[in-house]
């Protein structure tokens, strides 16, 4: 007689899918990267930025601009508060110092200041976080991040001079926008995106704004 039909014995090995770490599909996390407008001429660097970080996946930017950015954006570029907010994925008050980038655990890729005025570049110089922008900068300073500043003034007094070694000793990188004449620019809006190129460089976003220098040929 046969026997009856039994359970099925378990096998003595898991299934290849039960092994292993399980791997995540989750995607990674944004870059964050916050961005900083301050009233020095040049907020066309600042807008251009936001510009390409917007356009950046995998990027997302966190935006404060002080109360005489605003004016400098409205009179160089026309662009009114609305049109500047838009091009950002947060943005901050200037005031508002309780905010989430006022503070070390905040986790960011970094802070570029473009433009960069001597009044702020002094601000940080010092420590003095005066407000949401002077206090984020001070914030990436003391968590040994990567600050950019795009100072903007000439010509430069003693004053000017030792701040910017001051927060070169704190670890910023002191990064005027220069024109690059070497590269054959053809228009204001290329030799703007060379000094963005550069920030982003030192940032570690990626971009095709600018040409990357090859070499002069030696000559025959």
């Amino acid at each position: 007689m046969s026997a009856a039909p039994g359970r099925p014995q378990a096998s003595s090995h898991r299934s290849a899918k039960h092994e292993g770490t399980p791997v995540s599909t989750a995607a990674p996390p944004p870059r964050r990267i916050i961005v900083a407008i301050s009233g020095a001429s040049g907020a066309v660097y600042g807008a251009r930025l936001l510009q390409v970080l917007q356009d950046t996946p995998g990027v997302e930017s966190h935006l404060v601009v002080s109360r005489a950015g605003w004016r400098t954006l409205q009179h160089e570029l026309d662009m009114d508060r609305a049109a500047v907010e838009a091009l950002a994925h947060q943005v901050y008050d200037v005031d508002n110092v309780g905010a989430a980038i006022a503070s070390g655990s905040f986790q960011c890729a970094g802070m570029v200041i473009a433009p960069c005025s001597m009044r702020t570049l002094a601000a940080v110089a010092h420590g003095l976080s005066d407000n949401l922008l002077t206090r984020a900068a001070d914030v990436v300073l003391k968590e040994r991040r990567r600050l950019v500043m795009l100072v903007r003034e000439s010509p430069l007094h003693l004053t000017h001079l030792r701040n910017m070694v001051a927060v070169t000793e704190m670890g910023a990188i002191v990064c005027p926008p220069m024109p690059a004449f070497y590269l054959h620019p053809q228009s204001v809006g290329e030799l703007v995106d060379h000094s963005v190129a550069r920030a982003l460089d030192l940032l570690d976003v990626p971009h095709d704004l600018a040409p990357r220098w090859e070499g002069l040929a030696l000559p025959g």
